[in-house]
């Protein structure tokens, strides 16, 4: 749908900072087994020393603290000098061609999940993972206990976080678990509240901000604050995808009343999302000089990727066009002066 192709435009436009992927300082075998423990697809960026995109890599992608949210948060990451002896028990398993080579693995250290050949931006990579990710679906190991009548909180925490990566809906195994509760403020429950919170418009996300300081002492703040972000977001698709205006006030409002701070640069993203999707060329222009306005006037690499969400918006659109053009030439000027 074109509405999660610019969900993830909008993503793309996070702040970088210093903090990138963490990869996983042991042997290849010391991975797999903290993998298995994880319940993670192993991430290993298989490289030689002398490689040039190898190194382009290492500095400017790996480092982007949206590439280090998504890959830290999903697998468990491993750089391997191919040439060299710390490769050796991988090389009996998967062979390289050319350099780098990226293989997403699964926790048994022997399937290959996806693989891809040679250097990656930052979008392209993410996009790499959350295919692998889709490639995994591990919901049928808890669907026919959960069948049976199993409601055992471990195993109700792993069918929802099964069935969030595999895409598929949780919200109702969620849902009937969490209202049998009597007390849903024990360490299990949070974390289910925690994992299955995917949508904004949801009584579960009701739960997460009732027990937000609970869930914090299990996770982080700033955890908190993405899952909460994440499902703003999604509940702008449903707006999107069912033309409801009051969803997408819904996910505005939530995000300004839980994560203030953020609220400003959501607010413009979700509007240029929200009218992208429906066609609504006035506001989503109004949304777009907003955004570069207030939240990226001096990136250039950001505008100049603006610019081109908007050119392919609205491709007839004199009007998006021309601003387009304008946020163009301003960005070529500040890439000039960095």
């Amino acid at each position: 749908m074109r509405f999660l192709i610019a969900l993830f435009t909008v993503f793309s436009f996070t702040q970088v900072s210093a903090q990138g992927i963490e990869f996983f300082e042991g042997t290849w075998e010391e991975a797999i087994a903290e993998a298995k423990k994880q319940d993670k697809i192993i991430f290993v960026d298989a490289y030689a020393a002398w490689c040039g995109p190898c190194k382009r890599m290492a500095k400017t992608v790996f480092t982007q603290k949206p590439v280090g949210d998504f890959f830290n948060a999903n697998f468990i990451n491993v750089k391997l000098d191919y040439e060299k002896r710390e490769a050796d028990v991988f090389r009996k398993d998967f062979q390289v061609s050319a350099f780098p080579t990226l293989f997403f693995i699964d926790y048994d250290g022997k399937t290959s999940v996806l693989t891809e050949v040679g250097g990656q931006q930052a979008e392209t990579l993410i996009t790499m993972g959350k295919k692998a990710l889709a490639k995994i679906d591990r919901s049928g190991d808890f669907e026919e206990k959960y069948a049976k009548g199993d409601r055992d909180p471990e195993l109700i925490h792993g069918y929802v976080k099964a069935l969030n990566q595999a895409k598929k809906p949780s919200l109702k195994v969620a849902n009937e678990y969490l209202k049998s509760q009597d007390n849903l403020n024990t360490e299990q429950n949070l974390r289910i509240i925690y994992e299955a919170t995917t949508e904004a418009d949801s009584k579960i996300f009701d739960w997460l901000v009732e027990y937000r300081k609970d869930i914090e002492k299990l996770y982080s703040y700033e955890d908190v604050n993405k899952k909460i972000e994440s499902a703003c977001f999604r509940t702008v698709g449903k707006a999107i995808e069912y033309q409801l205006d009051m969803l997408h006030e819904e996910a505005v409002t939530k995000m300004k009343t839980h994560v203030p701070d953020n609220a400003s640069k959501f607010n413009a993203q979700a509007d240029m999302l929200y009218y992208q999707g429906t066609g609504n060329v006035p506001n989503y222009l109004k949304a777009c000089k907003t955004f570069a306005k207030k939240h990226i006037k001096k990136d250039g690499a950001k505008l100049e990727k603006l610019a081109g969400q908007m050119k392919n918006s609205f491709p007839l659109d004199a009007a998006v066009q021309k601003e387009a053009a304008k946020l163009g030439k301003k960005a070529e000027k500040l890439k000039k002066k960095a």
